[in-house]
């Protein structure tokens, strides 16, 4: 999405990593990655980079630090369960200087809307510096409607994370 200002407007960049033990032994075919890399693309977003890690908590963290200082926009895809290995939001949550607990919140409400499961689902949203991070469920689908229900949202966090806080 994008901002408008006298010079045009203005395009955020994205980054979008994939987090699944199987896709990065490339066992699996990493789906959720390249169908959020789409509806970024569709709203504008230009997506920089794309990558694969295991459900390991230093391997996220490692990702998200770096990506941070490249792009103004993060979105992890997988490890927001509760089985064992997934730790994307305690990732997530280690590496960010504030959450922002309502995205999570309405990503959960809308997804209640056709699965019960979705509470269930524990992504986060958190600054780090300018950088907005997003965690989304593992399932393309999932990934995509967790998005999809959010994203409208993202262009005006990024300004405001710039210092653009005056109202219309």
């Amino acid at each position: 999405m994008s901002s408008s200002t006298t010079e045009g407007p203005v395009v955020f960049t994205a980054a979008v990593v994939t987090v699944s033990d199987s896709c990065a032994r490339g066992e699996r075919v990493d789906l959720s990655g390249p169908a959020v890399v789409e509806v970024l693309k569709n709203s504008g977003f230009r997506v920089v980079h794309t990558q694969i890690v295991q459900d390991d908590s230093m391997q996220i963290q490692n990702a998200l630090v770096h990506l941070a200082l490249e792009v103004r926009f993060i979105v992890t895809t997988g490890g927001t369960g509760i089985a064992p290995r997934d730790v994307t939001p305690e990732a997530t949550e280690a590496i960010c200087d504030r959450l922002i607990d309502g995205v999570g919140e309405r990503m959960r409400l809308e997804g209640a809307k056709k699965t019960s499961f979705a509470a269930l689902g524990r992504g986060v949203c958190g600054v780090r510096e300018k950088t907005l991070i997003l965690n989304l469920p593992g399932s393309p689908g999932g990934a995509v409607e967790s998005l999809e229900a959010v994203l409208g949202l993202v262009p005006h966090a990024l300004n405001l994370l710039d210092g653009k806080t005056e109202h219309s």
